[in-house]
């Protein structure tokens, strides 16, 4: 059983890391093509929707649909090496991180089907709440409350377990990190603070996250042998 929980977190980790490649792909490749916008008012941005490509975009959606489980199936297996006094941290860990998974597949999963199709047919009446673009909108507070308030309190409560070798307590410092920057980038959030929650998200997360999933590799690996 444990071996099986180490070979699926190690394809988990693994395939984590190559998502957030491909969206690093798409995110660059969205800066390049598309002009930066800045939201007003949903007029404006049918006027920039239809006057760009969101190739990228619908690439960086549906990469990230998948992190939320990924990081799911990461969690179960350092449920399985955690030591026995330690689990409980993990099982807790693993609740938050199921509310991160929901609510953000929730959200690329709409700008993915009904937003997106919506869209393609010129239908932006009604939309506001549900467009990404759109700072205050519904989906965006909710995408944000995956990312910030649960993924953060899952990294905060996993992150004891690691100790020992320089290694391991890089995973350590990883998660205590990333659980600070998603706090912080709700606190962004909230008060409108753009540049915190910026710096905090995209930056100190994103490469939190992608230092835990090459730690991961490297540790699953081991454990199966």
């Amino acid at each position: 059983m444990k071996n099986l929980s180490f070979k699926i977190g190690y394809w988990s980790a693994l395939s984590m890391l190559v998502a957030f490649v491909i969206w690093i792909v798409a995110f660059t490749g969205i800066a390049i093509t598309s002009p930066l916008f800045y939201w007003t008012n949903v007029g404006d941005y049918m006027v920039h929707y239809q006057s760009t490509s969101h190739h990228f975009q619908n690439l960086a959606y549906l990469f990230m649909l998948f992190t939320g489980p990924l990081y799911m199936l990461i969690i179960n297996g350092y449920y399985e090496y955690s030591p026995q006094s330690k689990k409980v941290l993990v099982r807790i860990s693993l609740l938050f991180g199921l509310g991160f998974a929901i609510l953000s597949s929730i959200h690329y999963f709409i700008q993915l089907s009904s937003v997106r199709l919506n869209l393609i047919g010129g239908n932006f009446d009604g939309m506001e709440p549900f467009l990404q673009a759109n700072p205050l909108s519904i989906m965006t507070s909710i995408d944000m409350l995956g990312w910030t308030f649960f993924l953060g309190l899952s990294s905060l409560f996993i992150f004891p377990i690691f100790s020992g070798e320089s290694s391991i307590k890089l995973l350590r410092y990883a998660f205590l990190v990333n659980g600070l920057s998603c706090l912080g980038a709700g606190v962004g959030f909230v008060f409108q603070i753009d540049v915190l929650t910026f710096i905090c998200i995209n930056l100190i997360t994103g490469g939190a996250l992608v230092a835990i999933s090459i730690r991961s590799i490297k540790l699953f690996a081991r454990q199966q042998n």
